[in-house]
């Protein structure tokens, strides 16, 4: 633990002291229920990471004060209510019991939000300019609409303070409604709200004073700002430096939270939450600015996801506190295992940011690679042993769903082994790996491969497990998760028997050489298209991307497909929408693809040295089939106990023979955090 002292110093802010130096910092959690209270799944999610040893946590990112900023579609943190204070007690008792803290975000969203819901409000900014991500309109502010929100900044300061919180956080980042008075771009007011800097800063000054005026000078409360909007008419890093200082020469802020990049346009929200395509820590300079000149503790979160990259940013005095938010949704025990010398135990975050795409389309908060997170009243983050039998399990296919049935049935204390039959686990993950943007998945299966080994799973690489093989092993569990095969077939027209199209996967694991011009052909719309796009064009090759939907990448999250747009735009990669690949036909040495505008039935046609089908994947079941008849369960799962999180009703039954299950990809096609929760939630029971 001597590695990593400088995580392990605790640190004051006020009069509250942080026992280390990792915050788990505001994010938009979705589990906020019943009008925005803090019930027991968001209550556990907390306690989860406090147990885990986390320092403080600021929880309820944009948690709104005010009635008219809406947020329901999100289900954010309602603080415009005293029926809040006693979730509040239960949230601080929990986190308190474990040796945490708990603040809260608070803000007024002003003009970046939706109308469209809740109480269908009237949205406002200081000078009535539409908000583009949100395609949001408002309007212009009123002096006495200004002095209300002020009060209800102060009384939700006051409701956190009465439910036991340790403190609060300001928002005044992501262009929300302080930001928006102190950003030119936006506020365009020749009265004392606006022009002169003195003025632009005024609103956020007279909520810190109502705020102070209200908890009183002990209870601790922050300011969460960016270090830099990265606009050229928008507020600059030296701009940023100028109003923290302002701040904190005022001697009410106790902290300071310094993210880098405004987010009011797809293009700047991407730098908010950086994915797996940007470097480690790419705004640490900007939060390292903003300490120059403040004088009490600085916080920053933004891709630190490593022990060590936590310790050297400490160590070198960056900042005081490291956020490590996305790590903790991977693994809320991360520092628990710091200090058992269990780094290596370490679910790493991967940048997947399924987490927070999901929260920018208005679903709960998941993890891609823990299943269990935010799950923990039926899931378990830690694996108990079985006090039953000792059972012999089979698992065949190595990709998320099995390595996740094979870990966790190992854990129970089961004999376990895994059959695959390429050279190396991940399935679709190594394939995935392979693109330009998403080779930091792979860390999904490094973590798998170390904790199969930890447990002593027998894994048998180069493997194509049969019938035979398996029964001969006399297992009394066999869990299937043997995936599937591109689904090229679906539309005979396109020519797949007779080799006219190939299929994404052919590209990106090079069974088949790049085209010097391709056309991909893209009907899911989520990862796969646009990375096979992408590597495509890496490569040097001409390409246009086709889809049936309304633009490439539709599925693709509001944090991921800024990334892959940049990189499509800039090696000039044709984006078209709306056409459906009809049919694919050979003339000399060249394809043909037909396309057809669904809308107008208009037909084009492409002539094109390759096509590429990104068309999903059909399960592979040969093996299911013939080991079904045989099977007691005949294969089924009991989806009432599973969807209950309770054991499968054949678990208790003694007749002798093995039990059959199949899970992920070769059940149905989903993704990478359905296979693995499909493993967990079947085999925690074992």
């Amino acid at each position: 633990m001597a590695q990593y002292d400088a995580i392990f110093q605790p640190l004051t802010i006020n009069k509250t002291t942080i026992r280390n130096r990792v915050v788990s910092t505001a994010h938009a959690e979705v589990y906020a229920t019943d009008g925005g209270m803090t019930t027991e799944r968001y209550v556990k999610y907390y306690e989860e990471k406090a147990k885990g040893g986390v320092g403080l946590c600021i929880c309820g990112g944009s948690s709104v004060v005010s009635i008219d900023s809406p947020q329901d579609w999100w289900k954010s943190v309602n603080l415009s209510t005293d029926r809040i204070i006693p979730h509040f007690q239960n949230l601080a008792d929990a986190v308190h019991k474990h040796g945490g803290k708990i603040m809260i975000q608070i803000t007024h969203m002003g003009r970046r939000s939706r109308w469209d819901g809740g109480h269908w409000s009237t949205l406002v900014s200081p000078s009535g300019i539409r908000e583009p991500v949100h395609r949001a309109t408002c309007k212009t502010i009123e002096s006495e609409e200004i002095e209300r929100i002020i009060k209800d900044y102060a009384q939700a300061a006051r409701r956190a303070k009465e439910g036991g919180l340790d403190g609060v956080e300001i928002s005044a980042v992501h262009q929300h409604l302080i930001d928006q008075f102190w950003s030119p771009r936006v506020n365009k007011r020749t009265d004392e709200w606006g022009g002169s800097f003195e003025n632009r800063m005024r609103f956020g000054l007279e909520v810190t004073k109502a705020i102070r005026e209200e908890v009183g000078p002990d209870f601790v409360v922050g300011l969460r700002i960016c270090g830099d909007e990265f606009h050229p008419d928008g507020l600059n890093h030296d701009d940023m430096k100028q109003i923290a200082k302002y701040y904190n020469d005022t001697g009410m802020i106790d902290f300071f939270g310094v993210i880098g990049s405004g987010c009011d346009t797809h293009n700047t929200l991407a730098n908010v939450i950086p994915n797996m395509s940007y470097p480690p820590e790419p705004f640490l300079h900007l939060a390292a600015g903003i300490k120059e000149v403040v004088e009490v503790p600085v916080i920053h979160a933004q891709n630190i996801k490593d022990p060590n990259q936590a310790q050297r940013i400490l160590e070198e005095g960056y900042v005081d506190f490291v956020g490590m938010t996305r790590a903790h949704i991977a693994d809320p025990h991360l520092i628990t295992k710091i200090k058992m010398n269990q780094v290596d135990q370490i679910r790493q975050c991967v940048g997947a940011n399924y987490c927070i795409d999901r929260q920018y389309q208005g679903l709960d908060v998941l993890c891609i690679q823990n299943a269990a997170t935010s799950r923990e009243s039926t899931m378990p983050h830690i694996i108990e042993k079985t006090e039953g039998a000792i059972r012999k399990v089979v698992v065949v296919g190595g990709g998320p769903a099995g390595m996740e049935a094979a870990r966790v049935a190992a854990e129970r204390g089961h004999q376990v082994t895994l059959f695959e039959k390429a050279d190396e686990l991940g399935g679709q993950i190594t394939t995935a790996a392979k693109a330009p943007q998403r080779d930091q998945i792979a860390g999904i299966t490094r973590w798998f491969v170390l904790e199969l080994e930890r447990l002593g799973v027998d894994v048998r690489l180069n493997t194509e497990a049969n019938t035979d093989a398996i029964l001969d092993i006399k297992p009394d569990i066999i869990i299937l998760a043997v995936g599937g095969t591109p689904f090229l077939e679906q539309v005979p027209e396109w020519g797949a028997e007779e080799g006219l199209v190939v299929s994404s996967w052919d590209i990106l694991n090079s069974t088949i050489e790049p085209g010097k011009n391709v056309l991909v052909y893209d009907t899911i719309c989520e990862f796969s298209g646009m990375s096979v796009a992408d590597y495509l064009a890496s490569k040097g090759s001409l390409v246009e991307i086709v889809t049936d939907d309304i633009k490439p990448g539709a599925a693709v999250g509001g944090t991921t497909f800024p990334t892959y747009y940049r990189s499509l735009y800039e090696k000039e990669v044709v984006f078209t929408s709306d056409f459906i690949l009809e049919k694919v036909y050979q003339e000399g040495d060249k394809k043909i693809a037909v396309l057809e505008n669904e809308y107008t039935g208009q037909k084009e046609e492409r002539v094109v040295d390759q096509v590429v089908v990104e068309n999903g994947i059909r399960p592979d079941e040969k093996l299911y089939y013939e080991l079904k008849a045989d099977s007691r369960n005949k294969g089924q799962i009991d989806i009432e106990a599973l969807y209950d999180a309770k054991p499968q009703p054949a678990l208790a039954e003694t007749d002798n023979g093995y039990l059959l299950y199949r899970i992920g990809d070769c059940v149905s096609q989903r993704n990478t955090h359905a296979a693995i929760y499909d493993a967990l939630r079947l085999c925690k029971d074992f």
